[in-house]
Formats: C-alpha cells, sequence, structure tokens
C-alpha cells in the first residue's frame, strides 16, 4: 500500500446524524425493540455458560472516549474472580442501579431506589472483563424543563472505579455473524459506535482477512467517540475501510482529516463508496437513522437475511413487503391484573400495557421500557398479547412483556 493510500485511510471516517435525545443513550437509550425474524441474526441470546440472575462487577477503570467527555468506558471485573463467559459481539449487559430517590420530603430524606438499564458491550470477549460505554443524556436543549437521563447521569455523575455494580449476563439478538466470506457493514449513529466496536474488535482478532466498512455518524469532532482507535486500527488492517461522516462540523474540524463526509449517513453514501457485490449489514443509531436507512437497504435490493439491526430511541422500522403483524385491539377490552385485583378497561390511548398500568396506578416492576430487559416479564394467565416487532428479551412460556405489548384481546394477567 502506498503512504497516500495509507494516509487516506487513517483521515476516513464514518458518518451521520447523531440525534441524541432523551431516548438515545441507552435507558441508556431506550433500546427499540428488534427487527422481525427475518431481519436479525439467529434466536440464541445467551452462552450455556452464562451465569443466572445478578452477579457483582467491580469498576475497574473510567475512560473517556470524546473530546466533550459526554462518552465514557467502563471497565468491569467480576467480584468472585471467575473467568466471564464468551458473549456474542454486538449482545449487551443488564444493570440493577440504586439511584438517589431525589430532595426530602415531609417525611424525611427518600430512599435510593432501584432502576435496570441495558448498555452495549463496546469490546470483544475478554475472560478478564467486560467493557461498557455510555453517553450521558441531558435534558433535551428544546425543552430544558424535561429530566436528564437517569442512568446515564447516574454513571458519569456517581459510579467510580472501586465501586461494584450488579449485571446480568450478556445477552441480546443483535450480533455479527461469524461468516468470514461475506464482506459486513458495520453502521453506527452516535452511541450506536458502541455495538459496532464490539464487533469490529471481535473480526480484527478472530477474522484479520474478512473485508470490513465501517460508517459512523456523529455531529462533529468533539463527538467522535474512539477515534484514536478507530485511526489505528485502520492503518494495522488493510481489510479495513473507515467512513466518518459529520452532520454539524465545528469551524476546527477538517475535512478529510477529522472526517469523510459531510452530512449524515444514507443510503446515497453507501450507493457511492461501497463496492459491488454481496454484504450483510449491521446498522445501530437513533430512529431518524434507522426509519430512514434500513428500509431503504431493502429498497435497495439487499435481502431481508442480510440487514440485522437495532434501534435507539422510539424507532419503528418497517422493512418493504416484510409481513405486518395483526393490528392490537383498536375497541375497548378488558384487562384484569389478578395480583392487584383491578380489572380495567383498554381503549388503546396508551402505547403499552405497562403505560396503562402505571397511568392506573398498578406497580409493575420495569426497566428498559424497550422490549430488552425483561424486568416486566409477567404470566399471561389469559388472553393473547401482540408486540408490533419481536421483543429483545426471550420471554418465557405463558409469559408476556408489558412495556412492548398491547392486548389483541381480553386479557388476565397476574400482575
Amino acid at each position: 500500500m502506498t503512504a497516500a493510500g495509507l494516509l487516506g485511510l487513517i483521515g476516513a471516517a464514518l458518518l451521520l446524524q447523531l440525534a441524541v435525545g432523551i431516548g438515545v443513550v441507552m435507558r441508556r437509550r431506550r433500546l427499540a425493540p428488534p427487527p422481525a425474524v427475518a431481519g436479525r441474526a439467529a434466536p440464541a441470546t445467551r452462552s450455556e455458560s452464562a451465569w443466572q440472575g445478578w452477579r457483582e462487577f467491580r469498576v475497574l477503570r473510567r475512560v473517556f472516549q470524546d473530546a466533550a467527555g459526554s462518552q465514557c468506558s467502563f471497565h468491569l471485573q467480576p467480584v468472585d474472580g471467575r473467568p466471564l463467559p464468551p458473549f456474542r459481539p454486538g449482545q449487551f449487559l443488564t444493570f440493577s442501579l440504586e439511584v438517589p430517590a431525589g430532595a426530602a420530603d415531609a417525611d424525611g430524606p427518600q430512599a435510593p431506589r432501584a432502576i435496570t438499564r441495558c448498555y452495549s458491550l463496546s469490546d470483544r470477549p475478554d475472560p478478564s472483563h467486560y467493557r461498557v460505554t455510555i453517553k450521558r443524556v441531558p435534558s433535551p436543549a428544546d425543552q430544558p424543563q424535561l429530566a436528564p437521563g437517569l442512568a446515564s447521569n447516574h454513571f458519569h455523575d456517581r459510579v467510580r472505579v472501586g465501586d461494584v455494580l450488579r449485571v446480568k449476563a450478556p445477552a441480546g439478538h443483535f450480533f455479527i455473524d461469524s461468516d468470514p466470506t461475506v464482506p459486513a457493514v458495520l453502521i453506527g449513529g452516535g452511541i450506536g459506535i458502541t455495538p459496532m466496536m464490539s464487533m469490529l474488535r471481535w473480526c480484527i482478532a478472530e477474522q484479520p482477512q474478512r473485508a470490513l466498512h465501517l460508517y459512523y455518524g456523529v455531529r462533529n469532532g468533539d463527538e467522535h467517540a474512539f477515534k484514536p482507535q478507530l485511526q489505528e486500527m485502520a492503518a494495522a488492517h488493510p481489510a479495513l475501510r473507515l467512513h466518518v461522516a459529520y452532520s454539524r462540523p465545528l469551524p476546527d474540524d477538517v475535512l478529510g482529516r477529522d472526517y469523510q463526509h459531510a452530512g449524515h449517513v444514507d443510503i446515497e453514501l453507501l450507493r457511492r463508496t461501497l463496492p459491488h457485490g454481496r454484504h450483510r449489514f449491521h446498522v445501530c443509531g437513533p430512529a431518524a437513522m434507522m426509519q430512514t436507512l434500513v428500509p431503504a437497504l431493502v429498497q435497495w435490493g439487499v435481502p431481508t437475511a442480510d440487514v440485522h439491526y437495532e434501534a435507539f430511541g422510539p424507532a419503528s422500522v418497517r422493512l418493504p413487503g416484510a409481513a405486518q403483524p395483526a393490528p392490537p385491539a383498536a375497541e375497548s377490552v378488558e384487562v384484569t391484573f389478578r395480583r392487584s385485583g383491578r380489572t380495567l378497561a383498554w381503549d388503546g390511548r396508551d402505547d403499552s400495557l405497562l403505560d396503562f398500568a402505571q397511568r392506573h396506578g398498578i406497580e409493575v416492576e420495569s426497566g428498559c421500557r424497550s422490549g430488552g430487559c425483561g424486568s416486566c416479564e409477567t404470566r399471561l394467565l389469559e388472553g393473547t398479547v401482540q408486540y408490533e416487532h419481536a421483543p429483545d428479551h426471550d420471554i418465557a412460556a405463558g409469559h408476556c412483556l408489558l412495556c412492548v405489548g398491547r392486548p389483541a384481546t381480553a386479557l388476565v394477567l397476574e400482575a
């Protein structure tokens, strides 16, 4: 490779629009439901050696990955010292966090409360430790009265080296395929770069000859995470091609040095820069990106089996030609919460059974609110629950997820 070509690889980089909103950083970010079966990897979410329930991990290191200090990596080591099971690059960890309850009331200080959140692993499997990278979620600029991200700000402001966290085993249906003969296209928007880093580092270690194309879209250089690491990997691995896109470059951001494309990651960028032939696409990003780019890939002619994606934010991705699920009940149906002793009329105004229950004062444990962590899994005693997309959590037989489910018929729930 010529020196000019090497410099071109180093300067190349990534793509798109990061619309950081309240739901972008994982519930973190709220992790949107995964695609229909045709558009995701095989439904195996946990290795046989993974642990059950919660396991304690100590924070070994905190490392900021961007110039703005808004994206921090947390390196986690198991307290029990036992080797960690492997995971599929692209999967996530589920955390149970004790967060402050807020200001004291008339009865005195409020006790901390537990919340559950999920964050993508951002490194390749290592038996000694895991790494997650979490972006701080501020209040929206146009709605400053809204609260910032509860869990992401807790990690940034309160979780320190030496702290112990409760963690569930890696899980999730979004992970890279293992066929080295098909070039992989990894597309990350904003904090969606985290599962792509896991996939990328695994591929370089395990499949160094595999053709890789990484597209990464952010607003500007301040939010460009993993910049030196990505440039070093591109320089050392000719099979890797980087494409960085800045949608709102800063005055100091230089096209050709800091980023390769101005604007967003979209289908036209892929058309211009990808070589002809079959590719397998893995896409993760905010709602605006997912709702436009993923269907555009299918319209371009990419088989749905070659399109794998995970959305950040309240994205609802519909693939052209894909079978649509039956609509939920449009008319009023009865929903009985047996343990709570309440029978209520569902009228369709709520987005989910979880919202419905909470609006009526029924306490239901919940976490990610997007079908990933399984905290709201409830026994379904009678009736049918409909999901717009298959949840990422593997639901036990005879159970349902309230956070992404809506009634298709009258229901009797154990909650």
